[in-house]
């Protein structure tokens, strides 16, 4: 089961409003979802993007895929790049060669 991360449409007719949330890819737009993760209002203005950041988190290290307009909504809030410079740091900890101690 390929799992996405994608837009749901809410609201009312020229006010939209959309849900992020976690879907099998094959479902259809408006749905069944797995979980609620956020949600996006295009004309909310400084408040639009509410997000559980730490569902996010979850559902991408699971595998989750996010779709390119939910990718350019988490990187305006910022989650791409905590999520690689996370990466980043692991990955050079891992790498990073221990100094020898001059205790004689």
């Amino acid at each position: 089961m390929a799992v996405r991360i994608r837009l749901r449409r809410e609201g009312r007719k020229k006010t939209p409003m959309y849900r992020i949330v976690v879907a099998d890819s094959t479902s259809p737009r408006d749905g069944r979802f797995i979980e609620i993760i956020g949600q996006y209002q295009p004309r909310g203005g400084e408040n639009a993007l509410n997000l559980k950041i730490d569902r996010v988190n979850h559902w991408m290290d699971h595998g989750a895929l996010p779709t390119d307009t939910v990718r350019s909504l988490l990187r305006r809030a910022g989650v791409m790049k905590s999520r690689h410079e996370t990466r980043l740091a692991a990955k050079l900890q891992a790498n990073a060669v221990a100094l020898p101690s001059n205790e004689a």
